[in-house]
């Protein structure tokens, strides 16, 4: 290795380490319950954290999304068991005075649609894209209220969400919540936080997986909060990360 790009890697490297450190940099943690914690990210932006409970006795955390603007909401996965879905209800609505519009789902998942029947209750629309809702109809599961095909563009007052179907990856509907005004995306299971495993590959497409997320961040280069499905956000070292780890040819 010649010595200026031995220079150029050791820059990258502390450019990266930097960057993530600014993103991570002045959050708030919110306990909302025992069950249900919240990460703040802006006065606009929450992580809720909650933990699904496996098969097997084990619970396993994980992250959903809040977006919060003119005293309207959207969700975007719902918790991941009951307690916590109904504590985050109370809160917004309750709390922090604000309307659900809708909750909106990155994959068909348990961890994405647990606590669907109790936003069905409080007759806030669930929302999928055509791919989720099929494999939600395979799996005999529950279904959404409205469904959009590979791109949905919702207003929240004067801000703009966009969810996107980039390609099969973690499953073959996943898709990604991105919020231009923040400059955030809400990857879902698709994104790996730093150091982590490759996880649950039962529905994966392993050979897609690095080019979709390629895809994601061509399109979104200047993005600065990066949200994975479970573990720590981060920036953009976390689509870098995710890449390398299902990279086929560099993994051969």
């Amino acid at each position: 290795m010649t010595k200026t790009l031995s220079k150029l890697l050791t820059l990258v490297s502390f450019s990266l380490l930097l960057y993530s450190c600014n993103t991570n940099k002045e959050v708030e943690t919110i306990e909302i319950s025992e069950d249900l914690q919240l990460i703040k990210i802006n006065d606009h932006s929450y992580i809720h954290i909650s933990e699904i409970y496996l098969e097997s006795g084990n619970k396993f955390p994980s992250n959903g999304f809040v977006y919060i603007n003119n005293s309207e909401a959207y969700v975007f996965d719902t918790p991941a068991n009951d307690k916590a879905t109904i504590a985050l209800i109370n809160w917004l609505q309750n709390t922090q005075k604000v309307t659900i519009k809708g909750v909106i789902f990155n994959h068909f998942h348990r961890d994405c649609i647990e606590g669907m029947d109790i936003f069905k209750s409080h007759d806030i629309p669930c929302i999928a894209s055509g791919k989720t809702l099929f494999l939600m109809n395979e799996a005999k599961s529950d279904t959404p209220d409205r469904v959009f095909e590979n791109r949905s563009k919702l207003k929240l007052g004067n801000k703009t969400i966009i969810n996107t179907f980039f390609g099969e990856a973690h499953t073959s509907d996943n898709i990604i919540s991105y919020f231009p005004e923040e400059e955030i995306i809400f990857g879902g299971c698709m994104i790996k936080s730093l150091d982590a495993k490759k996880g649950n590959l039962a529905d994966a497409n392993i050979s897609q997986w690095s080019e979709t997320v390629s895809k994601i961040k061509k399109e979104h280069p200047n993005v600065k909060v990066v949200i994975p499905g479970h573990g720590k956000h981060g920036g953009q070292d976390l689509l870098d990360y995710t890449i390398a780890l299902f990279n086929t040819q560099s993994n051969k």
